[in-house]
């Protein structure tokens, strides 16, 4: 009788909802971190990478990447002459740097590629070989960085302006620019790593 009267009592009432404001407004302040932190990148995508669309009205999406495990491949050719084209396959997630040839180079190199993590300066290249980057490896997703004057939004940037009229040859492909924001995070990356200032 005493625990039902206390249940009854209203100030005991009122700390009770108290109380579950108080609960409430943590567990508002939390999930708000947790937004906050990109801890949705699955709901989201990846922040600092947009794709690029055919046309300038469409609403932007981010990149989204599920690997679990990946092989990430270099372009200097340090690979040549050891085998691993097998193991690399075997990944979930290929990323290859630049547009460092596959073909012909398999036993070494592999034969899947995911991803493409391409400089502003191999666009041209891209370019000139759009048929095999856009039929033969379709399932790839390009990555593309550079500097603000060559990716400009805003119809000045000439790389830029290039991705779109791909993005409209290839409604298909899945083209990506890093954003500003992320080229600079990345160069201080590279300068905190290496001491070296690109």
């Amino acid at each position: 009788m005493i625990s039902l009267c206390f249940f009854c009592n209203p100030a005991s009432e009122r700390f009770h909802w108290i109380c579950l404001f108080v609960l409430s407004l943590c567990l508002l302040i939390w999930y708000w971190h947790v937004i906050r932190s990109g801890f949705s990148v699955y709901i989201r995508g990846l922040p600092g990478y947009v794709k690029v669309l055919p046309k300038p009205h469409l609403k932007s999406n981010l990149l989204k990447v599920r690997c679990s495990s990946c092989a990430i491949v270099s372009s200097s050719g340090q690979l040549l002459g050891g085998g691993r084209g097998q193991e690399i396959d075997k990944e979930e997630c290929v990323i290859r740097m630049n547009v460092a040839p596959t073909v012909g180079f398999e036993g070494d190199v592999g034969n899947r590629t995911s991803f493409r993590v391409i400089s502003h300066t191999s666009v041209p290249y891209l370019v000139r070989q759009q048929r095999f980057f856009f039929t033969t490896e379709a399932e790839t997703t390009y990555v593309i960085w550079g500097p603000e004057k060559n990716m400009r939004t805003d119809g000045k940037g000439k790389i830029f302006n290039t991705l779109v009229s791909l993005a409209r040859k290839y409604p298909q492909a899945e083209l990506y620019t890093v954003t500003r924001e992320k080229v600079q995070e990345c160069d201080a990356v590279f300068q905190n790593e290496t001491g070296k200032n690109r």
